[in-house]
């Protein structure tokens, strides 16, 4: 076997359950620490590093937590519209354990950024909250999380729910491209983009670094906290599985049972030659 045949099979084997939950056994204290230490420098590099700005002051600081949590909100759906193409096509084992740890933290990630939204908009438009696209596309994405985790609780059986969400998923996915645009598509009070341009980044380095760092941070965390959610998933499903195979048992002892007691009742009952 070669050594790219070798990696390949490693990889793969993290399709099985119980060799990616020794994998995130090894790895969860060091991305923990390594979170921790991101975030701390990201923070100090955006609350006392960075500048404020000429025209919003210190109000310019929210960007920090705002942007990046917007970031994470797409990517974690982006990651889901994945996950679904693996539930459905490739039957991948994991994939909907993926999706459904992701919807609470995606869910999460667009309502802080919302929320941080209109903390930033009250004194730079004078209210909280506007039609405007980029806002109003957000919120339809943190109701489509919604709905998808309510669709998750709805149906008992992790196999159906994970077939259902996968199809809801793919249809909701049209949102993203519409958030990403919205700037550009609509007349809207939102600032378009100034990282990600083709003429390069339009932002000073003194903000673009600490904005760039606690994006980092922010997607440490979202790992982190993902594959804890995959990790409390699978054991939920490992206990759902043994309670069912109990309850099995129980039922067909309890069948035996009553075919053993019917048995001789019958013969006493039989008409004597």
């Amino acid at each position: 076997m070669t050594k790219t045949e070798g990696q390949t099979f490693r990889i793969m084997d993290l399709a099985n359950p119980t060799r990616f939950l020794a994998l995130l056994d090894k790895i969860m204290l060091p991305l923990a620490i390594l979170t921790i230490i991101i975030l701390g420098i990201g923070l100090y590099m955006a609350l006392v590093v960075s500048p404020d700005d000429y025209q919003q002051g210190a109000t310019v600081k929210i960007m920090y937590i705002h942007v990046p949590a917007a970031w994470l909100a797409m990517f974690a759906y982006t990651m889901m519209t994945i996950a679904a193409f693996g539930t459905l096509v490739w039957k991948h084992p994991l994939a909907d354990v993926s999706a459904k740890a992701a919807a609470p933290l995606g869910a999460a990630f667009t309502f802080v950024c919302l929320t941080t939204g209109s903390f930033w908009g009250k004194p730079m438009w004078g209210t909280w909250w506007v039609w405007d696209a980029r806002l109003t596309s957000m919120l339809i994405l943190l109701i489509i999380y919604l709905g998808l985790m309510a669709l998750w609780r709805a149906i008992e059986d992790p196999i159906r729910a994970g077939k259902s969400v996968a199809i809801l998923t793919l249809v909701g996915f049209v949102i993203i491209p519409i958030i990403k645009f919205s700037v550009d598509w609509w007349s809207t009070l939102h600032q378009p983009a100034s990282v990600f341009t083709l003429e390069g980044p339009k932002m000073a380095n003194s903000m673009l670094v600490p904005l760039l760092v606690m994006a980092v941070a922010f997607t440490l965390l979202f790992t982190l906290l993902h594959f804890k959610a995959m990790k409390n998933e699978i054991l939920r499903r490992r206990i759902r599985s043994m309670q069912m195979q109990a309850a099995r048992r129980v039922a067909s002892g309890n069948r035996a049972t009553a075919s053993q007691t019917a048995t001789p009742a019958a013969s006493h009952s039989a008409p004597q030659q």
